[in-house]
């Protein structure tokens, strides 16, 4: 694609990159196909393509951005599958991060847009504040139908997502859980802001699997949300602030007893921390930490194929083995990190039968915050992907994502669970609770 910018525009590192990926797209469409809005859609502007275009004109001509370009931009869910079909290597994600930046700061979004966005971007990244919102919701739940028709529709899906049982407690910092017999290896995991609260159980699935085969884990002092959630929304400055307390956080880590791994469950999350390098390569303060953290940042299953995992003598309940696993491909982990065969190869290693999803490119309409800023589009993306995993007629489905797990779990009663759960009880651990509320699943 030719480009005008100016030197002087080229002198931003920001703008220089943009610029860059600007020239890779060379206009032949092949993103449209596998771009969910495009899909459901059918409008250009509602395809990487169509973005790239809005996006060329507002950065090149300065240009604030419109109510028009606002619209299509805010309706990309950021799931990078266009990353994953483009053969000329177009880096879509960080363009459209820089033209979020853009927009936040020089688009005035109407007053409840403002608003609504504010409290997500506050309580969304304090776990505190969130639990005491999931509680709220978790009372509120039966009224999201009148929201709804009052045409409170973002209050309404912020309900509807609300978990039917009460959130845990924030997961605690500063805690190193020792590794059972020989130690082999040391860890940090990332405890976050959404996981601990709505899902616990992941977190501990991890470390129960993690210490059992000699690895060492902790969870650093300090930290917290890692600054994905806020990154994709535009919110650059707080999501470097979080993205910079963190890094100090694994930083002590990997410089008083030493790290071989920082590992996330959260593959939204993991997407974000593999590319601190990049966020902060301009931060002389920061560069260099940064992309340590990133080249230390692993999937949990990614870590998990390195290690060797041995089968528990009696499994708990029954054997996994006659479980026929939906396995969900999150965008971040599949388009945004390219970790595709690692948690499926690991499933099947201990006799779970897995099942690919029918259109696994195409995102579940969970996307950060997207389920809740665009209820409509995220609903329709939930259903048709539910509607491919009943086809399946799975016991359980198994993702790497706590948002994708918690929108497929708003549509359908197949129990979701967390990939490392699975994992963790064909390797001596508990059985998922989801799976034992519902007898151990169907089959057998």
């Amino acid at each position: 694609m030719q480009t005008t910018f100016s030197l002087a525009q080229l002198a931003d590192p920001q703008t220089a990159e943009s610029e860059r990926i600007l020239r890779a797209c060379v206009h032949c469409g092949f993103c449209t196909a596998t771009c969910p809005t495009y899909v459901l859609l059918g409008d250009e502007l509602d395809s990487p393509r169509g973005r790239i275009y809005l996006i060329k004109e507002m950065l090149e001509n300065e240009r604030p951005a419109t109510k028009e370009v606002v619209k299509h931009i805010d309706r990309c869910l950021s799931c990078l599958s266009c990353m994953t079909a483009c053969p000329s290597g177009v880096h879509y994600m960080h363009l459209v991060d820089h033209a979020r930046d853009h927009i936040e700061q020089t688009y005035k979004r109407p007053l409840a847009d403002r608003a609504i966005r504010a409290i997500l971007a506050r309580v969304l990244t304090d776990p505190a504040l969130f639990r005491l919102a999931v509680v709220a919701g978790w009372f509120g739940k039966p009224f999201a139908p009148v929201l709804h028709m009052l045409g409170l529709k973002r209050l309404a899906a912020m309900l509807r997502l609300t978990p039917a049982r009460l959130p845990a407690q924030a997961a605690e910092t500063g805690v190193v859980y020792p590794a059972q017999g020989t130690r082999r290896g040391r860890v940090a995991l990332l405890a976050g802001c959404i996981g601990p609260v709505l899902k616990p159980s992941t977190h501990e699935a991890a470390i129960r699997i993690l210490n059992r085969h000699g690895i060492e884990v902790v969870v650093a002092e300090g930290d917290a949300c890692c600054g994905s959630l806020v990154h994709h929304m535009g919110h650059e400055e707080q999501a470097l602030t979080q993205a910079r307390a963190t890094i100090d956080a694994w930083t002590r880590e990997i410089e008083s007893k030493g790290l071989d791994a920082i590992l996330v469950t959260v593959s939204g999350c993991g997407t974000t921390v593999k590319d601190y390098g990049f966020m902060l390569r301009t931060d002389p303060a920061y560069a260099d930490k940064a992309r340590r953290v990133s080249a230390l940042a692993r999937d949990i299953t990614e870590y998990l194929a390195t290690i060797n995992l041995q089968a528990a003598a009696t499994p708990e309940s029954r054997s996994p083995a006659s479980l026929t696993v939906a396995y969900h491909a999150a965008c971040s982990l599949q388009h945004g990190q390219k970790v595709v065969h690692a948690p499926k190869d690991l499933l099947c290693k201990f006799g779970f039968v897995v099942k690919d999803v029918a259109e696994s490119h195409l995102c579940c309409g969970s996307a950060g915050t997207y389920n809740i800023l665009q209820p409509a589009l995220a609903n329709r993306l939930r259903d048709r992907k539910v509607a491919n995993i009943e086809r399946l007629k799975p016991d359980v489905i198994a993702a790497g994502n706590i948002g994708c797990m918690t929108q497929i779990a708003s549509g359908t009663a197949v129990p979701v669970v967390h990939t490392v759960e699975l994992l963790d009880w064909a390797t001596g651990g508990p059985i998922p609770e989801p799976l034992a509320r519902d007898g151990g699943g169907s089959a057998g």
